[in-house]
């Protein structure tokens, strides 16, 4: 995929996102991201036809160690997209972005929607209904 694709796949996803696409350089193959309150990272892209992965950082000492998550995944075997890691960099960063952990929000959803169900609605088994 050619950088300009990769640009519009990470503008895409900012438009879901908090964060905004603040440079892309074509040159170092790199994109720069930012959110409020001071959460930037940045991508390195590979290369068209090169083995190389996607590799995440970022210059600030506080956002940093959030972004380990992403890096192992990034690390991790099988190839990735760059939808791929932005996703997974957003999750890492959602606790400084003062956002729920996306597991607790499904996890909530799903006790919910199992609560709400009345049982005395289901016949039993063995008996008949006539």
């Amino acid at each position: 995929m050619d950088f300009q694709q990769l640009a519009d796949v990470a503008e895409k996803w900012c438009s879901s996102t908090p964060f905004e696409l603040i440079a892309a350089e074509e040159t170092e193959r790199r994109m720069d991201f930012y959110a409020d309150p001071g959460v930037s990272f940045y991508v390195l892209c590979p290369d068209n036809g090169c083995g190389d992965s996607f590799h995440v950082w970022s210059e600030s000492e506080d956002c940093l160690p959030f972004l380990q998550l992403a890096q192992d995944y990034i690390s991790s075997c099988g190839k990735k997209t760059l939808h791929e890691v932005l996703e997974k960099v957003f999750k890492s960063f959602r606790p400084l972005l003062g956002l729920p952990d996306a597991d607790d929000d499904a996890f909530e959803e799903y006790s919910a929607d199992a609560e709400e169900e009345p049982e005395s609605d289901h016949p039993q088994m063995g008996v008949s209904q006539q």
